[in-house]
C-alpha cells in the first residue's frame, strides 16, 4: 500500500518536473507576444476616470479569463480533429488586429476636428455605454492574443504527453493573464501612487520627488503605450500573416522580420480598412 502511494507521488513529482521544464520553454517562446499583449491591453486600459480605472480592468482581467477557458479546450479538439481551423481563426483573428492597428492610425492622421457643440454631444454620449464598449474591444482583442499565446505554448509541448500539454499550456494561459493585466494594474494607477507618495512625505525630499516623477509620467507611459500599442498591433498581425501564409513567408526574404511583418501587417490592415469604408458607404447609399 504504501509503495503504491510512493510511487503515485514518484509519478506526480516527475509530472510537475516535466511541465516545469515545458512551461519555461513555452513562456520564453510567448515572451514576444505577451510584451506585444502587454502593450495593446494597456493602451486599452487607460483613457478612462481615475474612479474607473480599477473596475474596467477588473472587468477586463475577467473577461480575458474567460477567453481562456474557452480558448484552452477549444485548441486542442481543433488539434486533435480539425488543425486546419486553427490557422483559419489565427489568419481572421490577424485581419482584426491588423484593421484595428491601422484605423487607429487613419484616425490620428485625418481626424477631422470637432466643434464645440460636438464636442459636447459626444460627452453626453460617453458614459456608461461608451465604457462597455471600450471593455468589449479590450477582451476581443485580448481573445486573439490569447489563442495565439496558447497556440504556440501549445506547439512547444507537442511531442509530450497530453497531461503535460494541458497543464503546461494551462499554466502559460494563467500566467500570462495575471502578469499582464498585474503589470497593466501598477501603470494605470502609477499617479495615485505618487499622489500618495507626495502627501506622505509632506511635498518634501526624495520620496516626495519620486512621487511627482510618477505623476508627471504618467500621461508620457500612456501616450507611449497608445503608440507602442499599435504598432505591437501591426507587428503581431503581420507575424500570423508570416506564419501562416506561404506567399507572405517567403516575401522579401532580405528584410528584417520585425519591419518585413510591421509592413505587411499594415498594408493588410490597410486593405481592411478600405474594404470595410467601402462596404459601409454602399449600405448607407442602400438605406439612403
Amino acid at each position: 500500500m504504501a509503495s503504491g502511494i510512493f510511487a503515485v507521488l514518484d509519478d506526480i513529482a516527475a509530472l510537475m518536473d516535466d511541465v516545469a521544464v515545458a512551461s519555461k520553454i513555452a513562456t520564453r517562446k510567448t515572451a514576444g507576444i505577451l510584451g506585444d499583449d502587454l502593450a495593446v491591453n494597456a493602451e486599452k486600459a487607460t483613457g478612462f476616470l481615475s474612479s474607473r480605472e480599477i473596475p474596467v480592468l477588473w472587468a477586463i482581467t475577467k473577461g480575458s479569463f474567460v477567453n481562456k477557458l474557452i480558448i484552452i479546450p477549444l485548441v486542442f479538439l481543433l488539434q486533435i480533429f480539425l488543425p486546419i481551423a486553427i490557422k483559419i481563426v489565427l489568419i481572421i483573428g490577424g485581419l482584426y488586429l491588423a484593421y484595428e492597428g491601422v484605423e487607429k492610425i487613419v484616425e490620428f492622421l485625418f481626424h477631422r476636428k470637432k466643434k464645440g457643440e460636438e464636442v459636447i454631444e459626444e460627452i453626453k454620449e460617453d458614459g456608461e455605454a461608451n465604457e462597455k464598449a471600450k471593455i468589449k474591444s479590450a477582451i476581443t482583442t485580448d481573445f486573439i492574443l490569447s489563442v495565439e499565446i496558447v497556440i504556440i505554448a501549445l506547439a512547444t509541448v507537442l511531442d509530450r504527453s497530453l497531461s503535460v500539454q494541458i497543464i503546461t499550456v494551462s499554466a502559460v494561459a494563467f500566467l500570462a493573464t495575471v502578469g499582464v493585466y498585474g503589470i497593466v494594474a501598477l501603470i494605470v494607477r502609477m499617479d495615485d501612487a505618487g499622489f500618495k507618495l507626495i502627501r506622505k512625505s509632506r511635498n518634501e525630499g526624495f520620496v516626495a520627488a519620486l512621487g511627482k516623477g510618477l505623476v508627471i509620467s504618467l500621461p508620457v507611459v500612456i501616450k507611449i503605450l497608445s503608440v507602442v500599442g499599435t504598432i505591437a498591433l501591426l507587428m503581431v498581425s503581420g507575424g500570423i500573416f508570416v506564419h501562416n501564409i506561404d506567399f507572405f513567408h517567403h516575401l522579401l526574404p532580405t528584410w528584417n522580420n520585425t519591419l518585413k511583418e510591421s509592413l505587411i501587417g499594415f498594408g493588410m490592415g490597410l486593405i481592411v480598412v478600405i474594404v470595410i469604408t467601402l462596404i459601409k458607404k454602399v449600405v448607407y447609399a442602400i438605406k439612403k
